[in-house]
């Protein structure tokens, strides 16, 4: 695979970010830095959603332009990003004066093509979800399931767009192709919502809703949440209907959209649409993931519990994110809910990050200091079985991101950190240098830090940092990709010294980490 194209959902500016947020940005990161590992080139892309009538209600309930409300916000959502270090390529912010100007030229382009029509319309529109609901999709309160709201009654004249013209041809694309939706589960969702599918609207009068792109030639209309915001997946490679960048004819389709489950009716019905009215390939695959509960509780401001990612970072005095990360990425499997709590955090990672896998490379090299004054000699030969479970990890591990199972991903590693370390105990390296058997000692330490360079390896999608030390403590070359990831990676001679050696992971209760007053 040369090239690897892969987006999230673009958040809405209308709050700051929270950890439903982060789980999302941190999943599509792990997948990102994990393909660049195996692809000559990978763009990742991220953003921010910034029309609609909540900014624009919203922003003047603060006294500012909506302008304004969007530049605080989506600089809270880049900031958090950078802390969290999500490594996008791109940020795109649909206020962006080159995306506005293609969104312009798609929705002329589908008007030309008559995908596009005037009509008026009267319906329920739920302002939370930006959409109009149909009265089947109500409670039996007549409230929107999502947001437990009651939609208002709309009459406007607007532009609607031709879904209906498409839909034999997503049923046919989603039936055909199997593995088009993950996890494969919620492809019938998908089909029984497409089966009385209308033609949408994706226009807004300009007398209710100002804040968004006009329609050209047609200073009384607005475009619509669809078209502009699900755009920015090929406007921000460039694409705008005529001259259409490099970057776009590199990456598109894309080989994954990472989105949450509430949004996948609206990528894998509206978007395609969109997308076969412009005659353009279809993303390859669309994740759909779960949802992030608070001690087993959906979050709700009225409940008060909803947490900033950021928070997490600062309470338990974290200088990275690395272990929210892992913990983040592996608390669901695939599409399934996960779950938060600060418990349940401090234990795994504590169990996991500190316990299994820092400690065994802590160990294994101050024996390796120890005994042989931190030198690897020639005559250490490796031990083919461990290597060879490694070497079937790495394998595992590709298969997982293949189907993008991060969380199974994640305890594959963890299962092969628990494997070395029952390797050591098992030959006991404390016991052979006692009873003088020093060669066959230094031959389970090396096996064991070999182990180690591929574990390093196989950790930095999730846990960048610690993957970083882990490689320096190793003298062990972290950007190899994993077709070229060996299992003879510990080189003869002296590899360090006993200054040298720390920790890569303190536990969080641990007397280190309260006498430096911070994590590591």
């Amino acid at each position: 695979m040369e090239n690897f194209y892969l987006t999230t959902a673009i958040d809405y500016v209308n709050g700051a970010p929270h950890i439903g947020h982060a789980y999302e940005k941190i999943l599509t990161d792990i997948i990102a830095r994990h393909f660049r590992k195996r692809c000559e080139n990978v763009f990742f892309l991220s953003g921010t959603d910034e029309h609609g009538i909540k900014i624009q209600k919203t922003s003047a309930s603060k006294g500012i332009t909506p302008k304004e409300l969007c530049d605080i916000n989506s600089g809270k959502f880049q900031d958090c990003w950078k802390d969290l270090g999500i490594s996008y390529d791109k940020f795109i912010r649909t206020t962006d004066d080159y995306h506005k100007n293609a969104v312009q030229k798609i929705f002329n382009k589908l008007l030309e093509k008559g995908d596009i029509y005037k009509h008026s319309y009267t319906g329920l529109y739920c302002q939370g979800c930006e959409c109009f609901l149909n009265e089947k999709d109500l409670t039996e309160d007549g409230l929107c399931p999502d947001h437990l709201t009651k939609p208002e009654e709309v009459s406007e004249e607007n532009y609607f767009f031709k879904l209906t013209k498409y839909k034999d041809a997503i049923v046919k694309h989603i039936k055909e192709n199997p593995d088009f939706i993950v996890p494969s589960f919620r492809a019938n969702e998908v089909l029984n919502q497409l089966e009385d599918i209308q033609d949408i609207s994706i226009s807004r009068s300009s007398s209710n809703l100002q804040w968004g792109i006009p329609v050209l030639n047609d200073s009384r209309q607005v475009i619509y949440v669809w078209i502009d915001a699900l755009s920015n997946y090929i406007t921000g490679l460039g694409y705008d209907t005529e001259n259409n960048s490099d970057n776009f004819r590199k990456y598109w389709p894309a080989n994954v959209q990472v989105i949450g489950k509430d949004i996948l009716k609206f990528h894998s019905i509206y978007w395609l649409a969109l997308l076969m009215a412009l005659e353009l390939p279809l993303p390859k695959q669309i994740l759909a993931h779960g949802w992030i509960t608070i001690d087993e509780t959906k979050m709700s401001k009225s409940l008060g519990n909803v947490i900033a990612p950021q928070d997490i970072l600062k309470n338990f005095e974290l200088q990275n994110a690395d272990a929210l990360r892992y913990y983040m990425a592996t608390s669901a499997p695939c599409g399934k809910d996960g779950n938060y709590s600060d418990d349940d955090f401090k234990e795994k990672v504590n169990a996991h990050l500190a316990n299994s896998m820092g400690n065994l490379l802590n160990r294994t090299l101050s024996m390796l200091v120890k005994y042989f004054d931190g030198e690897v000699k020639p005559e250490f030969k490796t031990d083919a079985s461990i290597l060879n479970t490694a070497k079937n990890t790495i394998d595992i591990v590709k298969s997982h991101f293949d189907k993008y199972e991060i969380a199974e991903a994640g305890n594959a590693i963890i299962q092969l950190v628990d494997v070395t370390n029952k390797y050591v105990t098992d030959n006991a390296p404390w016991t052979l240098a006692k009873e003088e058997k020093m060669t066959e000692c230094g031959q389970v330490l090396t096996s064991v830090l070999d182990v180690m360079c591929v574990i390093a390896s196989l950790i930095e999608p999730f846990c960048p940092n610690i993957a970083k030390d882990m490689a320096e403590q190793l003298s062990f070359d972290l950007s190899i990709k994993y077709d070229d990831l060996t299992i003879d990676n510990i080189k003869i001679g002296k590899l360090i010294e006993k200054e040298n050696i720390h920790p890569v992971f303190l536990r969080m209760d641990s007397e280190l980490a309260d006498k430096s007053g911070k994590q590591k």
